[in-house]
């Protein structure tokens, strides 16, 4: 319903060449540099879970937005809208929070803007950011994976599912031993570590709202491309799994803020999965799956008892306000 709200309203009446790749961040070119712009809101419930709060939550997402789309991040924008009553020590920890989290990406927050409304207005705390950053030439191609190939190894930088579920326990006060804790991470350092030793990367994106399978489907559709994954090689802690057991859910659709989906050239997948597994970020990474020229259009996952099916966008969301 989203991909059909951009497409019938905003892309309708907006629509221009570097909003219409709809990747995580717009690629500009500027005299002689190419800059990535990005933004997002932040309307998390609750501002505070296991692993983190909406404070390094902004951060983390325009940060790897850009970091996504091969661009190194420099400066980040962040306007707040907050509820009449909002209690002066929680925005204190929130906004200590986003300057550890910036002083840590190594990225400023140069600009802003606070906006208070009535009581019942507004849920709590809202933030919008936007990000800059500067893009190499020889990245340029792999916001909109235009270079997707077949035979091409699709890989994911850890465990997922944690910062949909770790958001889920505090809702429903589950506990857990060893406690379900939120990925949310800035990606800047582990891409900008793929981007430097490995010679060719075709596509990254971080994996959020949406999940795994939704990424996969908008591939496939956009590239006209088949996808085959591997539902063994799919890494998902144990305490997600039950959790979603229980409710029902399906850990291909969860959100997760610090994890990555890369896709490389076959010859270069070692080399890559190598490099993430060096860094803490990407330790548990696994390569999932390829790129085919069969079933163009298609996502295909062999399940763990040994038959196919078919993958395809979340319908509705699991749970809202994650992000």
């Amino acid at each position: 319903m989203t991909a059909d709200l951009i497409k019938d309203i905003f892309l309708k009446h907006l629509g221009n060449p570097a909003l219409n790749t709809l990747s995580d961040s717009a690629i500009l070119k500027v005299d002689s540099k190419n800059l990535a712009f990005t933004t997002d809101s932040f309307v998390i419930d609750p501002v505070f879970f296991p692993g983190g709060d909406i404070g390094k939550l902004a951060v983390c997402g325009t940060v790897n937005d850009l970091s996504v789309s091969g661009a190194t991040p420099l400066f980040l924008s962040a306007a707040f809208i907050l509820e009449e009553g909002f209690p002066i020590p929680d925005l204190d920890a929130i906004v200590k929070s986003m300057a550890a989290e910036a002083a840590h990406a190594g990225v400023q927050i140069v600009t802003g803007d606070t906006k208070v409304v009535r009581k019942g207005q507004c849920d709590k705390i809202f933030i919008n950011t936007a990000g800059v950053g500067v893009i190499n030439d020889k990245h340029l191609a792999i916001a909109g994976g235009s270079r997707i190939s077949s035979s091409d190894k699709i890989i994911v930088s850890g465990y997922l599912g944690d910062h949909e579920m770790a958001v889920l326990a505090v809702r429903q006060n589950l506990e857990f031993d060893p406690p379900v804790v939120s990925d949310v991470a800035s990606l800047n350092s582990l891409t900008a570590g793929i981007l430097d030793q490995v010679p060719d990367v075709h596509f990254m994106r971080d994996i959020t709202r949406g999940g795994l399978a939704t990424i996969l489907a908008e591939i496939a559709s956009s590239r006209n491309a088949g996808i085959f994954i591997d539902e063994a090689e799919i890494p998902v802690r144990e305490q997600v799994t039950g959790i979603c057991e229980i409710y029902g859910f399906n850990p291909l659709y969860l959100a997760n803020e610090g994890k990555l989906l890369l896709i490389v050239p076959a010859k270069w997948s070692e080399l890559a999965l190598q490099c993430l597994h060096r860094h803490p970020l990407g330790s548990e990474a696994r390569i999932i799956g390829e790129i085919s020229d069969k079933y163009p259009g298609k996502v295909l996952m062999k399940s763990v008892i040994g038959g196919t099916r078919m993958i395809d966008k979340l319908a509705g969301e699991q749970l809202p306000r994650i992000c």
